[in-house]
């Protein structure tokens, strides 16, 4: 019904994209070795979710539409970027009270770690350029199915991207028992987080459209 133009160099470029370690894939490492495998592999769910943002936004033709205003960007860069460090600050404000306030901690809720995966890709912009950049050079221009194949390009990208991240989270997810185990190594590791977060908000705020 469609055909993808360089299919091969598709698949390639975009696994090459997923395994390099960006924003998504340091936000699930984070999440895995503070809080285990599953709510690593949550915080993918809400990642992919969050794709679902930007791949709408592209064949509705939003996406050139933030390209295209540096005021439209920015705001939803700027959101992006103190959502991040909000995390941050909250991660490093942590104090080693007692092992029931750490347990209490550790049983965060599913629907939150989601909740922050989904905020975190779907407040990015650099991810909406990216989709409308890249995802359009493997489409031919003049396809009666441009749309669809573009929705099934980004669909792919992130079906590609989550099973990275779900197969990041099972490998250091694996290291959160050691820190439930020691509780004080985990609150140094919650702070490393934090700092780590802040960091990606920072990293986000100072992003360019280029």
């Amino acid at each position: 019904m469609f055909h993808i133009q360089n299919a091969w160099l598709f698949f390639t470029v975009t696994l090459l994209v997923n395994i390099t370690p960006g924003n998504d894939v340091l936000f699930v490492a984070s999440r895995s070795i503070s809080n285990g495998v599953r709510i690593g592999m949550i915080s993918a769910l809400g990642i992919f979710c969050g794709c679902f943002v930007h791949i709408s936004a592209a064949v509705l033709g939003l996406s050139l539409i933030i390209a295209q205003s540096a005021y439209l960007f920015s705001i939803i860069k700027f959101a992006g970027a103190a959502y991040l460090i909000c995390l941050g600050i909250k991660a490093l404000l942590i104090k080693p009270d007692t092992d029931a306030k750490l347990s209490v901690m550790n049983r965060s809720s599913n629907w939150k770690h989601f909740k922050q995966g989904f905020i975190t890709d779907a407040l990015n912009p650099k991810v909406a350029i990216f989709f409308l950049s890249f995802l359009p050079q493997f489409i031919d221009p003049a396809s009666h199915f441009f749309n669809l194949t573009l929705a099934f390009l980004g669909f792919w990208f992130a079906v590609q991207g989550t099973l990275v991240l779900i197969l990041i989270a099972y490998i250091l997810g694996k290291t959160g028992n050691f820190f439930k185990r020691n509780p004080k190594v985990w609150l140094i590791q919650e702070k490393v987080t934090g700092l780590m977060f802040i960091g990606l908000g920072i990293k986000m705020a100072m992003a360019t459209k280029k």
